[in-house]
């Protein structure tokens, strides 16, 4: 007579079944060494950024607190804490993190393409006068005796290896310059858009 408990051992078949649902243990370290880089990436961006940041005050805490340790194991322990305490955040949460983090990475590059490109105009100003030719054309309010007179500095700083007043100074007058037009261009899009909308 065949024995009624061979091959039971006190577990139903289903709890098999829920035991693999779980994820598997290489799954469960990369979300890990994800969190922990998105805790890091905090870490290394300015405190007031981060304060912007909506997360729970504890993690914020642990952030900012990393972010004033200088010592190295100390540092490496809190950094440790802060991935942990980015494993708490629910995934809603998370989310929002990271579309914060997304789009400040979007405004920097724009950003810094914008930068490069006017250091290239400044660059060429002081290089070819006919730059500040053409310039002084398409911008006829800008002052050419004192944007002469910053040329004439800036490359004076530079032979004779002094700060950079003059030369920085061009830049802040070509970024104001950029931002007027950039203004100007939107407030004539806007009154298109308003003809266009009242020939209708």
């Amino acid at each position: 007579m065949p024995n009624p408990n061979r091959g039971s051992c006190g577990f139903q078949s289903t709890e098999f079944e829920q035991e693999y649902d779980r994820p598997s243990k290489s799954q469960l370290k990369r979300e890990m060494t994800s969190l922990q880089k998105l805790g890091a990436d905090l870490v290394a961006e300015p405190r007031d950024r981060v304060k912007r940041v909506p997360m729970p005050e504890d993690v914020r805490d642990a952030i900012l607190e990393c972010q004033n340790i200088t010592d190295h194991e100390g540092r490496r322990r809190q950094m440790q804490y802060v991935g942990k305490k980015m494993r708490s955040l629910d995934a809603t949460e998370l989310a929002a993190i990271q579309r914060t983090l997304d789009s400040w990475r979007g405004l920097s590059k724009a950003d810094t393409a914008a930068m490069h490109a006017l250091e290239k105009r400044r660059d060429k100003l002081l290089k070819d006068d006919t730059a500040l030719t053409a310039l002084l054309e398409k911008n006829p309010e800008l002052d050419a005796q004192q944007l002469r007179a910053l040329i004439r500095n800036a490359r004076k700083e530079i032979a004779e290896n002094k700060p950079p007043k003059a030369y920085r100074e061009i830049f802040q007058l070509l970024k104001q310059l950029q931002a007027s037009n950039s203004a100007a261009a939107a407030e004539a899009e806007a009154e298109d858009e308003n003809d266009a909308s009242d020939a209708y």
